[in-house]
């Protein structure tokens, strides 16, 4: 199968150093599932010229917000509806969920319980209780037509949509494994950025064991069937 990922934004230049960008963490994430890749910087608006170019499509993260004024998001939201339009399948991740929601008539606003950052505990329709990294303040506040929550945490209710059989989108970051973060925790930051203590409860749990395999197993067969693996 091959995936198209829309390239929406870079981690910080010292996470693309010791890792790779998201390009090479998604296609890291799927190697395991027989999943080829390409990618189109839709933020430096460079896009596909139709959804017929792969056979499913991924809208990754980004330091934007999907409400702000940026020449790709228009854009972006068109070929959103337009895949959703032409049954072609599609996931977001983190900005990817909520540009998504937002191209589909729902709304995406800064949470004003703050930062989600490092670690979180979720619980997807599928999976049970799991563990994965976030990395967000904004949030989907109001669900679009015909989505319907299959994911949430106790500081995200909107946490997982799925759009029928073609859509199926999460806010924490499955291609963001423990080494990632701890990396992106020590990027140059602005100073006032994050508030104090975000980032030292984030470096508690870097030891912990996270679920990354068993949602990208979910994701992977989504794409490839309309269907989530493990119970759906």
């Amino acid at each position: 199968m091959k995936l198209g990922i829309l390239l929406c934004g870079d981690p910080p230049a010292t996470v693309v150093a010791a890792h790779g960008d998201f390009s090479v963490l998604f296609s890291d994430l799927f190697a395991a599932h027989d999943i080829e890749t390409q990618t189109w910087r839709v933020v430096d608006m460079q896009f596909p010229e139709s959804v017929g170019e792969a056979d499913a499509w991924l809208v990754t993260g980004s330091k934007h917000g999907a409400y702000e004024d940026h020449a790709f998001i228009a854009p972006l939201e068109a070929f959103i509806r337009a895949a959703y339009a032409a049954k072609r399948r599609l996931t977001g991740i983190c900005f990817g969920h909520q540009i998504v929601a937002q191209a589909m008539g729902g709304r995406v606003e800064k949470f004003t319980g703050g930062w989600a950052v490092g670690r979180k505990a979720y619980t997807f329709d599928g999976l049970g209780a799991v563990h994965l990294n976030a990395w967000h303040q904004d949030q989907v506040v109001d669900l679009p037509p015909g989505a319907h929550v299959v994911g949430s945490s106790q500081s995200c209710a909107n946490a997982a949509l799925l759009y029928g059989d073609t859509i199926y989108t999460v806010q924490p970051h499955p291609e963001l494994a423990s080494p990632v973060i701890a990396t992106y925790l020590d990027a140059s930051w602005p100073e006032g950025a994050y508030p104090d203590g975000v980032f030292d409860a984030a470096r508690r749990h870097l030891n912990a064991q996270n679920d990354e395999p068993r949602l990208a197993a979910q994701i992977a067969a989504f794409l490839r069937t309309g269907r989530r693996a493990l119970g759906d």
